[in-house]
């Protein structure tokens, strides 16, 4: 008897996904709720389990597109677990496999090869997905030199195109490995001058939904960008002082961003109108739906694209709630384990582009909301201090800028807004009185 594993259902407005990764090859023998694949959608990655235990039968193939509830697989949970004795001999010892290597016509050696690194990539202590493997063999890249950014560090095919994409001499069998002397070796053939490659590949799913909400975000909205800067200061002695301190108490580092979280928060309850969104009545027009509360969203990069995790109400968090919060979904943002609810409901979103480098920039709002702030590097600058002495000193100064929506949001309420946060950045005690 068979059971049939479906594409499940990842919210209500995702009605496909694209499968990208068969974790099990077609045919081998499954427990029940191991992950057999991996599913892209427009929003996260769905892992899919087996639902019994059984050989799997693959009905879909890596890349196609497929609808919520159509059948992706089936497992033939009748047949039993193969018996050691029912198993394959085991591996030939070094000695028989250096004979059988040395008497492998020519023609045929280097397909060996790659069948021996396959093997190594899928059962020894490198882990990559069977199309990772088969990328690597394509493009001669050497899995045991590649940094997994799959689910348990595992290797994906994204990352042996990045690998192959780079310096392919780094990546070349390692020098210790010399060839076995009974076999010839073949001259490596020479890159041909003035080569110039074009490779194309399907945008993913999140990334073709980032792109048209923030296309969507420039059509609707009447954006506009307001910029300040801040005097950092104040925060890094703050830092500077009580790091030790704060991480031994609360198991986690102190980071420039739970004062901005925190800062935020309480500019937000201070001009609401930044925290609103524009929606429609249920005469279908326009109306102003307002929050008193701070769902702040937290731009993270992840391999597959830019996703913007939320922190909910973070009027109440402390200093460690926020950091807390922010290292789980940067480290469960690699590994694509966000789950959709996680990604949904925001009010305010904070994007930090000085992780980067970059000095400035003019961040684009997410719908539905009004506003975003954007963080940049800190840089030295000479800058008059104290303010109003006429002395120049060297500060750490950072740039922030204020993307907002001018239809819901004024210019003047924007500024105040900015200033507040810098306020609150200067005078990070400020936030101790609720200032």
């Amino acid at each position: 008897m068979s059971t049939q594993i479906v594409m499940p259902e990842a919210g209500e407005s995702v009605v496909s996904g694209v499968l990208s990764t068969w974790v099990k090859p077609d045919g081998a023998f499954v427990q029940r709720d191991e992950t057999i694949a991996e599913v892209e959608t427009d929003k996260i990655t769905v892992e899919i389990y087996a639902p019994a235990a059984g050989v799997l039968r693959h009905r879909a193939t890596e890349g196609d597109e497929v609808q919520i509830g159509a059948v992706l697989a089936e497992v033939d949970d009748s047949a039993e677990l193969p018996s050691p004795a029912a198993l394959p001999a085991s591996t030939p010892s070094p000695a028989v496999q250096s004979e059988k290597l040395a008497s492998t016509p020519p023609a045929r050696a280097s397909t060996a090869s790659a069948q021996s690194s396959e093997a190594s990539g899928k059962n020894g202590d490198v882990r990559a997905t069977p199309l990772a493997v088969k990328l690597a063999r394509q493009h001669g890249v050497d899995l045991s030199k590649i940094r997994g950014t799959g689910p348990g560090d595992r290797i994906r095919e994204q990352d042996v195109l990045d690998a192959a994409r780079g310096s392919k001499d780094a990546l070349d069998v390692p020098a210790s490995a010399s060839p076995a002397p009974s076999l010839p070796t073949a001259a490596a053939p020479t890159p041909a001058v003035g080569v110039r490659g074009v490779t194309r590949e399907r945008m993913s799913p999140l990334r073709q939904k980032v792109a048209s909400r923030l296309v969507e975000a420039q059509h609707t909205a009447a954006m506009l960008t307001t910029f300040n800067e801040c005097d950092m200061t104040a925060v890094m002695e703050l830092r500077k002082q009580y790091k030790e301190s704060f991480e031994k108490k609360h198991g986690i580092g102190l980071g420039f961003m739970s004062f901005f979280v925190k800062a935020a928060a309480n500019a937000l309850r201070a001009f609401p109108m930044v925290n609103a969104f524009i929606v429609a009545d249920e005469d279908g027009k326009p109306a102003i739906e307002k929050h008193d509360y701070a769902d702040i969203a937290i731009a993270v990069a992840s391999p597959k694209g830019l996703v913007v995790p939320v922190i909910r109400d973070c009027q109440t968090l402390s200093f460690a709630d926020v950091e807390k919060a922010v290292k789980d979904f940067g480290t469960r943002a690699r590994d694509g384990k966000l789950a959709l609810e996680e990604m949904q409901g925001g009010t305010f979103t904070i994007t930090n582009g000085g992780i980067f480098g970059s000095l400035m920039s003019t961040p684009i709002l997410n719908p539905p909301q009004s506003a975003i702030l954007g963080m940049h590097a800190i840089k030295n600058r000479a800058m008059e201090h104290p303010a109003g002495s006429g002395q120049v000193a060297i500060r750490p100064m950072m740039y922030l800028a204020l993307s907002y929506d001018h239809r819901i949001v004024d210019g003047a309420e924007a500024v105040r807004f900015l200033v507040a946060i810098k306020d609150a950045i200067e005078d990070p005690s400020r936030l101790l009185l609720d200032l």
